[in-house]
């Protein structure tokens, strides 16, 4: 498994717009996404870095391998 770059919470938000999640509000700091079919909701941090270990979850929550995600960014 490649290992995962250091973004931000910006650029976290552009890769899985690209596969298909739409931003649909921002509590605080987190910005929520959501997709049409799935039932399980995104809260991506806008901090100027997310950590390894939250971005590989918000990677395996969104059903998207870190593969699939390094090809999208």
């Amino acid at each position: 498994m490649p290992p995962l770059p250091v973004l931000s919470g910006k650029e976290v938000l552009a890769v899985f717009q690209k596969a298909g999640w739409e931003f649909v509000r921002q509590k605080g700091s987190h910005m929520i996404l959501v997709k049409p079919g799935e039932i399980i909701t995104l809260s991506v941090p806008d901090h100027k870095e997310i950590a390894k270990g939250t971005l590989r979850g918000l990677v395996r929550a969104s059903g998207l391998t870190v593969d699939e995600f390094l090809n999208l960014r």
